[in-house]
């Protein structure tokens, strides 16, 4: 049997620069993981098979359509296999959980069969931030996120709070609703630099599609934590802490029914 965690992916900063003419966004983003998420088994079979379990498995109520299936379709990877994903990460949340299953995938058929030369254009086929995932390491991202450069990792190990008030958003509409305005490029030699100097564009068109991600970026500013801030296009949030105290003491005064995971950055 293989297992690999699919690590919840977090946008440190998020940097929308312009349309494009192919109805995408030019982006800059810094790419980060937590070391927790969904957790994907798979064992040799006579054909593939997906069956989703955990918290929001039910969100996922077309197995064929799921992305982890296509990214078994899209690698070589023997006569088949059986695939369980437990999905512990909300969906449609601003943490890449689909594009981290799939990213999870790839890393097991690396270690089964190693993985075809291009194998970055078959995850960016995807989804833009699935070649992010396979590796699951911080990152900077431009293009529509899929053009990768390596960064220096300094916030390894750091204690991370992730709070969701249970609202899926999906990402179209957030992109629609930004308000077309450049407000500059990513800056600093290293990843703290980089996120402290950052931002994320999405933040405000979200707020006003969801308002409570307003309530959850107020409720985390409250406890201590030295960045604060949404993921993706929401509506999760993010904040991160200097001690793993701190962090857990600000998820136990979280209200009770927002989604929340605690955990370190890779």
């Amino acid at each position: 049997m293989m297992r690999e965690t699919a690590y919840a992916k977090i946008n440190l900063a998020l940097h929308v620069r312009r349309r494009r003419d192919d109805g995408y966004h030019e982006l800059e983003t810094l790419f980060a993981f937590v070391d927790a998420g969904d957790e994907v088994t798979a064992h040799p079979s006579q054909r593939d098979s997906l069956r989703v379990v955990g918290e929001f498995g039910g969100a996922l109520d077309d197995p064929f359509g799921n992305i982890v299936a296509k990214a078994l379709g899209a690698l070589p990877h023997g006569a088949g296999w059986d695939v369980t994903l437990e999905k512990n990460l909300p969906v449609a949340a601003g943490l890449g959980g689909g594009s981290a299953d799939a990213g999870a995938v790839f890393r097991m058929v690396k270690r089964a069969h190693g993985l075809p030369d291009d194998w970055h254009a078959r995850a960016a086929k995807l989804g833009a931030d699935v070649p992010a995932c396979v590796n699951s390491v911080a990152c900077i991202g431009r293009g529509t996120g899929t053009e990768l450069e390596p960064v220096v990792n300094d916030l390894a190990g750091v204690p991370v709070l992730l709070v969701n008030p249970r609202i899926p958003l999906a990402t179209g509409p957030v992109f629609k609703a930004w308000d077309g305005v450049d407000r500059g490029a990513l800056e600093g030699a290293d990843l703290r630099e980089m996120a402290l100097a950052g931002r994320n564009d999405l933040e405000a068109p979200a707020l006003t599609l969801v308002s409570e991600i307003g309530d959850v970026l107020a409720a985390l500013r409250r406890t201590g934590a030295w960045l604060t801030r949404m993921s993706g296009s929401g509506a999760t949030c993010f904040a991160l802490y200097d001690t793993a105290e701190g962090r857990d003491e600000a998820r136990a005064a979280m209200p009770r029914g927002w989604w929340t995971l605690a955990g370190a950055l890779r």
